[in-house]
């Protein structure tokens, strides 16, 4: 009796370290993909300070997978709109 309960035991743990050895190496790829770095493209447009003209820049920016990272007031009065792509 104690050796079958001696048997499970080692087949536990087998099955155990089977599963971790192979949750390794299927974690692998991950790691690798998260080293890549990314490069990312950067556009700054100045714009008239009225809404009609920087919903269109938006827009038009936002269309073409641009994305609005911040936005800057050059001299106080012309907002620069800060894209990534």
């Amino acid at each position: 009796m104690q050796n079958a309960r001696l048997s499970l035991a080692w087949m536990i743990a087998g099955m155990s370290l089977g599963a971790l050895g192979l949750l390794l190496l299927m974690g692998q790829p991950f790691t690798a993909k998260a080293q890549e770095s990314k490069q990312f493209q950067y556009r700054i447009v100045e714009v008239l300070p009225d809404t009609q003209n920087m919903q269109s820049k938006l827009t038009e920016f936002g269309s073409n997978g641009w994305e609005l990272v911040a936005v800057s007031m050059g001299n106080m009065t012309e907002p620069r709109l800060i894209f990534k792509k």
